[in-house]
């Protein structure tokens, strides 16, 4: 005989969910606050908390104040919105069309923002305003190129996941098209924005993406529990007040907006989006919505990658390899847990 929880044994469970999660996020915060400061003190030079506090208020440090203040923050300023960004996004597809693999840079969204960069920087020789302009467009034009190709009586996750993986690999072959026939000089600036990187940092770029962060981040949370009754079905969340279609729609701009103007701002830095949901998900465990918990994720992800990126080889490598190495593996393991459970996209 199965057993019937009682009203207080409900009331317990959410209540310990409830705390799991407030640690988690406080963990979180508290590692992403550890690592930024950090990458603000670390480097050739080594400056201590002080000195960078003096910097942040706007005090004259000698050798500080350019470096730390022009150089160490807004790269790790960068880092933080793009982790932030791609999480949310990576984690609004996944809980919309209740599949781990509905990543933007698995589906192809990513790709249509790194096809429109190549292209301006190969064949156009654009300026890097002009670039980052053509990938947010880009990546919101392939964003709806994919949900029109996928809609037919509404949306079916694995039919746009299909079309996405599908567009995905035509886009990869516009890009090496590209690539084949660029000029060295544009070769080597358009592989350093394929690569996903924050080197290079400036505020110019900071400041877009955090303009965007701040208009799209609270709209996506306002949305965050019709989003998790996505999950239910349409049917069912429409029976529990759900506008399906409009609510679909909203949190899609909102997520390909904050995911075009951070691969504009970084370029495609890998498997952030596609990690951040999973990893949220198992530290928080069930019940919640994962957008803040994934973006706090992908923002620790972006900058502990820089860090290890910058410091752990003898090489510096871009934040895009050290997150590639990362994620390529659990994509593998992701696809041979459903073969073997017999599952499909």
């Amino acid at each position: 005989m199965s057993a019937v929880l009682s009203p207080e044994g409900v009331a317990h469970g959410r209540a310990r969910r409830g705390v799991r999660r407030r640690v988690v996020l406080a963990v979180l915060a508290l590692v992403l606050v550890g690592a930024y400061a950090v990458s603000l003190m670390v480097g050739q030079t080594f400056y201590g908390p002080g000195e960078v506090v003096d910097v942040i208020l706007g005090e004259t440090v000698p050798g500080a104040s350019f470096t730390v203040g022009e150089l160490r923050l807004p790269r790790a300023s960068l880092a933080v919105l793009a982790g932030l960004a791609f999480g949310m996004a990576g984690t609004t597809f996944q809980t919309m069309l209740r599949n781990p693999l509905a990543s933007p840079d698995i589906i192809g969204i990513s790709t249509g923002a790194s096809a429109a960069a190549v292209f301006a920087i190969v064949t156009l020789s654009l300026t890097e305003t002009a670039v980052s302009f053509l990938a947010i467009a880009a990546a919101l034009a392939t964003a709806l190129l994919i949900y029109t190709l996928s809609f037919k009586d509404g949306i079916v996750g694995t039919r746009l996941i299909l079309i996405g993986i599908g567009v995905d690999a035509m886009l990869h072959s516009v890009v090496a098209y590209l690539i084949v026939q660029a000029a060295e000089w544009d070769l080597q600036v358009a592989m350093r924005w394929l690569a996903g990187s924050v080197n290079g940092a400036t505020w110019d770029a900071v400041t877009p993406l955090a303009v965007a962060t701040v208009v799209l981040v609270p709209l996506l949370l306002g949305w965050g529990r019709d989003l998790d009754l996505l999950q239910l079905g349409d049917d069912t969340a429409a029976a529990l007040g759900v506008r399906v279609e409009r609510t679909r729609l909203v949190v899609i701009v909102a997520a390909v907006g904050l995911l075009a103007f951070a691969t504009a701002a970084t370029g495609p830095i890998a498997f952030v989006a596609f990690l951040a949901g999973p990893i949220a998900a198992r530290l928080v465990g069930p019940g919640g919505s994962l957008l803040l918990p994934a973006g706090l994720v992908g923002a620790v992800l972006v900058l502990v990658a820089d860090l290890v990126g910058q410091f752990a080889f003898g090489t510096r490598y871009p934040v895009g390899v050290v997150t590639g190495v990362l994620g390529a593996p659990y994509l593998v393991y992701l696809l041979i847990r459903t073969n073997r459970s017999g599952g499909s996209l």
